[in-house]
């Protein structure tokens, strides 16, 4: 196996103990913790940080499609600040107010450079090597973030039938959390409603990307047809298909009627291993539906090309 982060290590020690495993993302799936992260925490600091006062509506607008309402939804916090910068550089009402996004040169090479994780330690080592004033914001925004984070966002619950689905798997199925959120947080989150005792390990950005999460603690150790990711963005189905795992959509916006449907009928079908095929592709194209790829401002006709 190729290597990994130290921290992911636990992982790829991991054995199965039941014959069936389940990977979980955590913000936006089994939480509604994305809303209040992105609108409250994420953006307010994106304007701060990188002087976006002026254009502060378009910003928000941007940093809500990218992480919440596009087919980028739930993406490291890296690209999505960069995409968030780029969409923001071709508006013409921002061009028109005189106002110039970062192009981001510095945060491009730290998200192309395969040797440090997209995280807050991974930055942190990069920036050891390649000094720059850009990267000290982009430090200070991430740590805002987190901070912001922290004092904001608790007592926000699992979303219904994810602890009854908890509770069901719990004999049945080796689960864990798959997320690109750092693991303090989830932590914190997962503790504070008592069910990370339902789950062998946590996940997070300090681990590398879910598809590597799924690959170190899934592939090669369960039946392909027994290892089922649920997500609710197109990152945590491509993580799923790259290990050649099942993968059950959370849709957004209606994450109570699939969380549902999961216990009511997804799950039952997962262990009588009758969900690959025509159901899963079913499920699929319904969420696809849900997350475009071309901004609101584009499919109205705005100024924006």
């Amino acid at each position: 196996m190729a290597g990994y982060p130290e921290p992911a290590r636990p992982l790829a020690a991991m054995e199965p103990e039941r014959g069936f495993f389940i990977g979980i993302d955590s913000d936006g799936c089994a939480f509604d913790t994305m809303e209040i992260k992105h609108k409250e925490c994420f953006a307010p600091n994106i304007i701060k940080w990188w002087d976006l006062q002026a254009v502060s509506k378009y910003a928000r607008e941007a940093a809500e499609f990218v992480n919440l309402y596009s087919k980028w939804r739930g993406i490291n916090r890296w690209p999505a600040l960069v995409m968030v910068f780029d969409l923001l550089r071709e508006r013409a009402e921002v061009q028109a107010r005189h106002v110039v996004p970062p192009l981001a040169e510095a945060i491009r090479a730290f998200i192309a450079d395969d040797g440090f994780a997209k995280s807050d330690s991974g930055l942190a080592g990069y920036m050891a090597l390649h000094p720059s004033t850009e990267l000290d914001t982009a430090w200070a925004w991430t740590r805002g973030v987190n901070a912001t984070i922290a004092d904001m966002v608790h007592g926000v619950p699992p979303f219904p039938y994810v602890r009854e689905s908890l509770e069901a798997l719990a004999d049945k199925a080796d689960m864990i959390v798959v997320s690109a959120t750092p693991v303090e947080a989830l932590v914190r989150e997962w503790e504070e409603h008592d069910i990370a005792r339902f789950v062998r390990a946590i996940a997070g950005q300090e681990m590398g990307s879910k598809q590597l999460h799924l690959e170190l603690a899934a592939k090669g150790k369960y039946d392909r047809t027994h290892i089922l990711m649920i997500g609710d963005a197109p990152g945590d189905m491509k993580a799923a298909k790259a290990n050649g795992a099942l993968f059950f959509p959370i849709n957004p916006g209606d994450e109570e009627t699939s969380w549902r449907r999961f216990y009511e009928e997804g799950m039952h079908k997962f262990l009588s291993e009758t969900y690959a095929g025509a159901y899963e592709a079913r499920l699929i194209a319904a969420f696809e539906a849900v997350l475009p790829a071309t901004p609101p401002w584009k499919r109205l006709g705005g100024a924006a090309s």
